[in-house]
């Protein structure tokens, strides 16, 4: 049940549209007047903001098979 709830709780909070902007950008690019630039800079924050993540989950999941690999021949 509690597995349930922690999914349903993510999966609401990844749909929500987020603006990652810092205050300096958002006042200078609110003075736009096509907002391209502002929407481009808004990709371009959330882009250097997920390869962190990217990165940490891949090594975690490599060093997560490393030693169950590890464990199962040792079961055997």
């Amino acid at each position: 049940m509690k597995t349930k709830i922690v999914f349903c709780l993510l999966s609401f909070v990844s749909c929500l549209k987020t603006n990652a902007q810092c205050a300096m950008c958002r006042a200078v690019l609110e003075s736009e007047e096509g907002q391209t630039a502002a929407q481009g800079i808004n990709d371009g924050i959330v882009y250097l903001m997920a390869i962190p993540y990217i990165l940490v989950a891949g090594i975690s999941y490599f060093i997560y098979r490393k030693f169950y690999k590890v464990d199962s021949k040792l079961k055997k």
